[in-house]
């Protein structure tokens, strides 16, 4: 795919930003204090939920631009009128990028999802999520960014609580190191708030799906679903399957991010304070989620059941109480979602057949 780019080097940058080839959209974007169009940083924006969420800032009319290291995001999922930056947030490069442009907002995308990946290597999850992380928060301080909003996961924060739907107040008791670093990214904003004063928004996200999510991974068990059905092959479940989640669609998961962005946030202390819950509070076993789309894709290839992974959770449902009261509500239904996210996959493999 071709790029231009558009930027040189400023004095003692090692960095470039690509232009996707098209002007941002003018539209009714945020205004800063003095008036001017804010300036969005969306890192891990080359990935799923990421550039869905940069979709929805260009479409308000904000200037956007893009961090990832493209190692499991994808360039064609970068809006046409971000600007691209392909750096891992670890890098120093990225440091140097957010004190350079002096971002407004910072949306934190970038991360290490895979549960079993961080059950298997926790050194690297938390050189990603947490050492990652750090490196933006110092220097987002040093460039006085207003506010940063940050991806955590409800999915895995809070372990296996007695109460569901589970309240953002719930203890906080991850069984993966995955949930650990999560938690801890929150902990470390929190920190930056007290001391430094940096605003911050938690998205405590339940399990999102739809279109663009890898149906190759291990993450996304809709994406997967629907490539095996797609394919004609068994559908592999991981236990009984009675494993209960949360499926929120990613278009709504991005309006919770609009909204998490633009929020007046209380002065009140503590972690819970500034975290949200993003899900629909419907639970829903693999199994079911399996007959859904079986009966979607019009075809029942069988299942096959495999010993549970560790680390996962057996039940988890989200009240979004807190969220709905900021005047977010999750505009698709399961069945709905679940119809677009194949048709979506569908198309693409038939595309790819053709080419």
């Amino acid at each position: 795919m071709a790029v231009r780019r558009h930027a040189t080097r400023a004095p003692g940058f090692d960095y470039h930003i690509r232009d996707r080839g098209r002007p941002q959209r003018k539209g009714k974007g945020l205004k800063t204090d003095s008036g001017e169009t804010r300036r969005i940083l969306v890192t891990g924006g080359a990935g799923f939920v990421g550039s869905h969420v940069a979709d929805a800032y260009i479409a308000r009319g904000d200037r956007v631009w893009v961090m990832d290291d493209l190692s499991s995001g994808r360039l064609e999922h970068v809006p046409a009128a971000a600007e691209f930056a392909e750096m891992d947030i670890a890098d120093p490069r990225a440091a140097r990028l957010i004190r350079d442009v002096g971002f407004d907002l910072i949306n934190h995308h970038a991360a290490q999802i895979d549960v079993r990946a961080s059950v298997e290597d926790p050194v690297a999850d938390a050189g990603v999520n947490i050492a990652g992380l750090l490196n933006v928060l110092e220097a987002a301080r040093a460039a006085g960014t207003r506010r940063v909003v940050f991806v955590s996961s409800g999915g895995v924060v809070y372990g296996e609580p007695e109460t569901y739907p589970i309240p953002e107040s719930a203890a906080k008791q991850p069984v993966s190191p995955y949930g650990v670093s999560k938690y801890a990214g929150e902990c470390y904003l929190n920190y930056y708030r007290e001391v430094h004063g940096l605003e911050y928004v938690a998205l405590r996200y339940g399990n999102v799906y739809g279109p663009r999510q890898d149906p190759h991974g291990e993450a996304g068990v809709v994406a997967i679903f629907c490539n095996r059905l797609i394919e004609g092959k068994p559908l592999t479940i991981y236990g009984d399957g009675e494993q209960v989640r949360d499926y929120v669609y990613v278009e709504d998961v991005a309006s919770a991010n609009m909204i998490a962005s633009g929020m007046v946030l209380e002065d009140r202390p503590g972690i819970d304070a500034r975290a949200y819950n993003v899900g629909t509070q419907e639970a829903t076993s693999v199994n079911t989620l399996a007959t859904l789309l079986e009966g979607v894709a019009d075809v029942q290839p069988g299942r096959l059941h495999r010993e549970a992974r560790p680390g996962d959770v057996r039940r988890n449902t989200l009240d979004t109480a807190r969220i709905r009261g900021c005047g977010w509500v999750p505009a698709h239904s399961l069945t709905e979602g679940l119809a677009r996210t194949f048709g979506h996959i569908a198309a693409g493999r038939a595309k790819a057949g053709a080419a």
